[in-house]
């Protein structure tokens, strides 16, 4: 009886790819080599033994594969404490799924540090290995930004117990606080000093300052404050190599050289790890008046910001847009929700005044400006706050829109902005094209009118099933966002490219522009490690 013969170890290699493909056991594809071809010289009990010694090596790689993983993150638990990874399954499906539940993922382990130094380690260790990043605060992102991909080799660094507010300075009017810090937190320990830290979101009690910046998060104060950009003075970020940079300075004035922190905000975690920011507080208002107009036509609310502008000043501090249609499914979703005026208006304006002196003089002020307005016909009517609960009231209106989207089936979203000279023409140009496309279709439009950005969200009329607008999407996206580059705005006003636009950005921005984001990519990220597949 013969002996076994055993392969020869010699370095697995792909297969050529002009040898032929066999399927074994309807499960493991193999190549066969020319020397095992032919009739006469591959017979069956030959071919068999071919394929015994593929099934054999794809055996040995499978298990030194699977060895590989576990030896890393063997070695990842040994840089945080016992709670600070999560490698099951079941444990680790909230982190791999985005809010929206538009896109799912796979990873080998989700890991939680607790400082700046364990996130260092962590990253030094992926670098050695070659092993992904893909970093996560709230998972309250809308474009898939946050989330791993479906090949499971990924590391989760999940930053929400990076949570501490190390410092309040009202001296300098500053705010240092960790990544994973939520941002409700920020603004009331902001509040606790007598200051005031204006960014603000719906998601506000969950998504985390972190993410807020390498998203650079807008919100509803962009108006006044500027976005999460304009609020930053000082970064500490991890880098792809896994060194520190200890950019954390309170500085209102440093031209020392390139202003580094910028790169990192707004950069979707592809260039490094935001740890620890430096922020801008400012005095906290006395008192608050808020402000419903309903509006006959979309240029109309155009006018009214002009003259809001004009006569508040600095004291405006937002002025958002809704159509009649957003108000008529709030009210349709949400039942219990008061509704402002009798009649339904194609079009209504929110402006909150904000003032230093006291209530009784921002609510005068408000009423200026309304009757001027509904004189000069730029409004039909309006309603003013009186006390506290007016203002969060008619707010409620307003963010009370994305969630009565959702619970009515969802739409296709578009979160542009354009130039405030544009939006008139856009909007009826548009929604004109999306109506000879499909006139079932329902178009929803809200947002920032105060700082150009508007949510330009496309659904179905009451009764028709969501289908006919999904069914439609890229022809939607086509018309929606070659209206927003004729007009010249852009694809993604606040919630960033991700997964969902990476693609879009490839089409409508300049090839120049890419270059130098791959360029810059390639520098701080050579091994492309750090969340891939997202932005560029």
């Amino acid at each position: 009886m013969r002996g076994i013969r055993r392969p020869a170890k010699r370095p697995q290699r792909c297969p050529r790819p002009d040898y032929p493909i066999v399927r074994w056991a309807g499960a493991v594809d193999f190549a066969l080599p020319a020397s095992a071809q032919g009739s006469g010289i591959c017979d069956a009990i030959g071919t068999a033994r071919h394929l015994r010694k593929r099934a054999r090596t794809a055996a040995r790689w499978f298990v030194l594969r699977i060895n590989e993983i576990m030896n890393w993150i063997d070695e990842l638990r040994g840089l945080v404490d016992a709670t600070g990874i999560i490698d099951q399954p079941q444990d680790m499906s909230a982190f791999l799924t985005d809010w929206r539940g538009r896109f799912s993922g796979r990873a080998a382990a989700v890991v939680q540090p607790r400082t700046t130094q364990e996130t260092a380690r962590i990253v030094q260790l992926c670098a050695r290995r070659g092993v992904p990043i893909v970093v996560q605060g709230g998972n309250t992102g809308l474009v898939g930004g946050a989330t791993p991909d479906a090949s499971g080799k990924a590391l989760v660094l999940c930053t929400r117990r990076m949570d501490r507010v190390r410092r309040v300075d009202t001296d300098d009017d500053t705010i240092t606080v960790e990544a994973g810090c939520v941002l409700q937190r920020v603004q009331e320990a902001a509040i606790a000093h007598n200051r005031l830290f204006p960014l603000s979101l719906a998601a506000e009690g969950s998504c985390t300052i972190g993410g807020n910046l390498a998203t650079n998060a807008g919100g509803t104060q962009v108006l006044r404050y500027g976005n999460a950009r304009d609020l930053t003075l000082g970064l500490e970020v991890v880098l792809a190599s896994g060194e520190i940079w200890e950019g954390l300075r309170g500085l209102r004035k440093d031209n020392s050289g390139y202003d580094l922190k910028q790169l990192f905000i707004g950069s979707e975690g592809t260039l490094g790890i935001i740890t620890a920011a430096t922020l801008k507080l400012f005095a906290l208002p006395r008192a608050r008046a808020v402000s419903l107009l309903a509006l006959p036509h979309f240029s109309a609310a155009i006018k009214v910001l002009q003259r809001a502008r004009a006569a508040a000043g600095p004291g405006l501090t937002a002025f958002e847009i809704m159509s009649g249609r957003c108000v008529q499914l709030v009210g349709r979703i949400f039942g219990e929700q008061r509704r402002p005026f009798v009649q339904q208006y194609p079009w209504l304006a929110l402006l909150e005044w904000s003032d230093y002196e006291d209530e009784p003089g921002a609510v005068r002020q408000c009423e200026r400006l309304c009757a001027a307005a509904i004189e000069a016909t730029e409004a039909i009517d309006a309603v003013i706050s009186r006390s506290l609960g007016d203002c969060e009231s008619l707010w409620r209106l307003r963010e009370a829109i994305p969630e009565a989207q959702a619970r009515s089936g969802g739409n296709v979203k578009h979160d542009i902005s354009l130039p405030l000279a544009s939006m008139d023409r856009f909007v009826n140009e548009t929604e004109a094209a999306l109506y000879a496309l499909c006139p079932q279709l329902q178009v929803l439009v809200f947002g920032h009118l105060g700082d150009g950005n508007l949510h330009f969200n496309v659904g179905t009329q009451e009764g028709v099933p969501v289908d006919e607008a999904f069914g439609r999407e890229q022809l939607i996206n086509d018309i929606v966002y070659s209206a927003v580059a004729r007009w010249g705005g852009s694809i993604s006003a606040e919630h960033g490219l991700g997964q969902l636009r990476r693609e879009l950005a490839q089409r409508f921005k300049p090839p120049l522009e890419l270059d130098m984001m791959r360029g810059i990519k390639q520098v701080l990220d050579p091994q492309g490690l750090l969340n891939p597949g997202k932005v560029i």
